[in-house]
């Protein structure tokens, strides 16, 4: 009892804030990539190509597809948690809000600061919201249930799903570029790199204690 009590009294509200400063930097690292015009992350090629074809905002189709995406973990028996939930809404919504008041800028030198900072922007964000430990993301728990129901290693199914999701998104317009393949091969390390410091640790369990008699 003395260890779920300093779990919840200690270390949720440090969690709680990590989540949500993380999904907000999710949101804004692709409002960044989004501005700078230079090609978007992977599923958000697929984002950005049903928003220009359904005529909707980025940050609704981010929703949208968040919410059909976690209705596929029912066949696949995943467990959705606050964070999972949370993912879904705050992510498209922050990701709206930046866009409606921020321009496009035409410095091809801001343009690329966008993207650097950007891709930084999300390894941070993805190690702050994946180490709070209150559930995976949409995507990431569809990637972590498939590997669990096929077999099939992590790192190809990872790489099935967003070849797919860039390819379709690719199709219907949305933006390929230098920017996509610089973050697929950036965002790995990076997080690797950060998740670490960001990673809530549970509590040690107490020491046992020596009952001496006579």
């Amino acid at each position: 009892m003395t260890m779920i009590n300093s779990m919840t009294g200690r270390r949720l509200p440090r969690r709680l804030v990590q989540l949500y400063l993380g999904l907000a930097l999710y949101g804004i690292s692709i409002a960044a990539l989004v501005l700078a015009d230079l090609g978007v992350m992977p599923w958000d090629v697929l984002h950005q190509g049903l928003a220009r074809q359904l005529g909707w905002s980025l940050g609704t189709v981010i929703i949208v597809v968040g919410v059909l995406v976690l209705l596929a973990w029912i066949p696949l028996r995943e467990r959705p948690g606050l964070g999972t939930v949370s993912n879904v809404v705050v992510v498209g919504l922050v990701a709206d809000a930046v866009l409606a008041v921020v321009d496009s800028p035409s410095s091809p030198a801001v343009r690329i600061a966008l993207v650097a900072g950007g891709i930084a922007c999300n390894a941070l964000a993805t190690a702050a919201y994946v180490g709070s430990q209150l559930g995976p993301g949409p995507r990431d728990g569809l990637m972590t249930g498939l590997v669990r129901r096929t077999g099939r290693p992590v790192g190809l199914v990872r790489t099935s799903l967003e070849v797919a999701v860039v390819v379709s998104g690719w199709l219907l317009g949305g933006t390929l570029g230098v920017a996509t393949v610089v973050y697929a091969l950036a965002i790995g390390p990076l997080v690797q790199l950060l998740l670490p410091r960001f990673t809530v640790l549970p509590p040690a369990p107490p020491e046992p204690v020596e009952v001496t008699g006579s």
